[in-house]
Order: C-alpha cells, then structure tokens, then sequence
C-alpha cells in the first residue's frame, strides 16, 4: 500500500518531469529509513534510456518545489532514478523498443484455446497484438489480453 503523502508528491512531480521531457513512472515513500528516503523513478521520454543529468535536473526542480510545498514537514531524503528495464510491456514505446524480442502474453479469455501465448513481439496496433511462433504470425485481439511480459523461453 503506497504512502498517504504519494498522490500528492505525484501531483508535484508529474508537470515538473513533464517539462523536464520525463515521465514519472512510480514513487515510494520508504519510513523505515532515518530519515525517510522518498523515491521517485523517472523515464526519459525522449530517448531510450534515463541519464544521470535527468535525475540531476529532476531531483533539484522537485527538491524546490517539495519545499516550498511544505508535503513533507519533516527531514527525509530525496532520491531520483531510472527504473531500469522493466520484463513488463505496458507503453506504444515498450512494445516499440522490444519489436523482436521474445514474449509472453497472459490472456483474461483463451484465443483459439489457449490462456498463454509465447511469441517473438512482431507488432502492436489499435486492435491487435501480433507474434511470431516457429516463423507463423499469430494475431491476439487486444481486448483479451491481461498481460504482456519478455520472456525468456524460445517460441512455443
């Protein structure tokens, strides 16, 4: 369960990283720590990966505004980072970036019988998700789709 404070330091940092060309991407707020450490992860949404001079620039704009904002009364530390890579794909930009890579799709409702699918990432468009399985191509409609995650496996 996030912390009380979360939404309001979203509320803070969305438009600073926005003009930064960031995207905030999670936040934690960790107590058990003296003094508190206050994460947040940053992507670059311009390039593929975040910079150290992003995290440079978004932890001094966000500092400022922190402060003056007085969300957090009490002394804590503040920590900007990248998030890494991820092994889900949830953006245009991941399913982008991972074109040909090796996934596997969680479905809600079984396509053509099966509730998992593993595939070589071919495209995503508006209304559906395709892979390449043994050199086929296998077109997954986008409304039974649950999940989608690099794999490690090789084609099924």
């Amino acid at each position: 369960m996030a912390h009380p404070v979360i939404p309001q330091v979203l509320e803070i940092a969305a438009p600073i990283a926005t003009d930064l060309g960031l995207e905030v991407v999670g936040a934690v707020f960790q107590t058990n720590h003296n003094p508190p450490v206050l994460r947040v992860d940053v992507r670059n949404l311009t390039q593929d990966d975040t910079s150290l001079n992003d995290c440079e620039k978004m932890s001094i704009a966000l500092g400022e505004a922190l402060e003056t904002s007085n969300t957090l009364p009490d002394a804590y530390v503040l920590e900007v980072s990248s998030p890494g890579v991820s092994d889900q794909l949830q953006t245009d930009r991941d399913f982008i970036v991972f074109k040909g890579f090796a996934i596997e799709i969680t479905l809600h409702t079984p396509h053509k019988g099966k509730k998992v699918w593993i595939g070589t990432l071919l495209e995503r468009t508006e209304s559906k998700l395709a892979i390449s399985q043994r050199g086929r191509r296998v077109a997954i409609p986008n409304e039974l789709v649950e999940a989608v995650q690099l794999s490690n496996q090789v084609e099924a």
